[in-house]
């Protein structure tokens, strides 16, 4: 089933009260970080484009697992922002959503509860920029919110 457009939208909309966070897992190993930018790129089929920051260790955990979700979040979400922000050390060696409410849609890529909306992808495109930041293009497997009853949790 193709997510709603409307879900697209609002994860893809200039909304500067909202925060982005790209999260990936393979292996075990979870990540997130804040995206720069995310944008909806072709309609069929659904793709989306994200920008991350060359070298973030989330980068291999998206390569292997070829996945990755897009959490949208409230910018008034101190916790997470802090958590996936540029400040964060990289090398964090705990799972950064061990206290956070998730769950999984089809990818296995962590989805925060708190997001307003969220996008599992599956990664069709990976562009080494040259500069400070990589672009990954992800075609759209499943949106969120929508019924999720069936879907596998992955925290608490």
């Amino acid at each position: 089933m193709t997510p709603p457009l409307n879900a697209i939208r609002a994860l893809t909309g200039g909304d500067n009260h909202a925060v982005q966070i790209l999260t990936s897992a393979h292996d075990g190993t979870r990540s997130g970080a804040i995206a720069l930018s995310v944008q909806l790129s072709a309609l069929d089929p659904l793709l989306v484009s994200v920008a991350l920051r060359r070298g973030h260790p989330i980068e291999p955990l998206i390569r292997d697992s070829r996945s990755f979700a897009i959490c949208r979040v409230s910018a008034d979400e101190k916790l997470l922002v802090r958590k996936f922000g540029e400040h964060a050390p990289p090398d964090e060696p705990d799972d950064p959503f061990d206290s956070l409410p998730t769950l999984t849609l089809e990818t296995g890529s962590p989805v925060v509860k708190r997001a307003v909306a969220a996008l599992d992808c599956e990664v069709v495109r990976h562009l080494d920029l040259e500069a400070d930041h990589e672009l990954f293009v992800g075609l759209v497997r499943a949106a969120y919110p929508e019924p999720i009853d069936h879907q596998p949790e992955a925290g608490t």
